[in-house]
């Protein structure tokens, strides 16, 4: 749970976006989206090596 002190006399606009880049960075929305459905462990391994290959193909027409 995230607890977000707010300071008497402190913008609640800048309150809300420190609280919503914490909440980012904690990874509990993609992490609740990826849980959201299953997916097999071999399709997951699959998109895993075309997501490399296609990085190492990028890498190398950036040389």
């Amino acid at each position: 749970m995230i607890i977000m002190p707010v300071k008497e006399g402190e913008n609640i606009e800048k309150a809300l976006k420190k609280f919503k880049r914490k909440y980012e960075r904690t990874g509990v929305l993609k992490e609740l989206r990826r849980r959201q459905y299953f997916t097999k462990p071999s399709i997951e391994k699959r998109k895993a090596m075309q997501h490399a290959i296609y990085v190492t193909q990028m890498h190398r027409d950036d040389e």
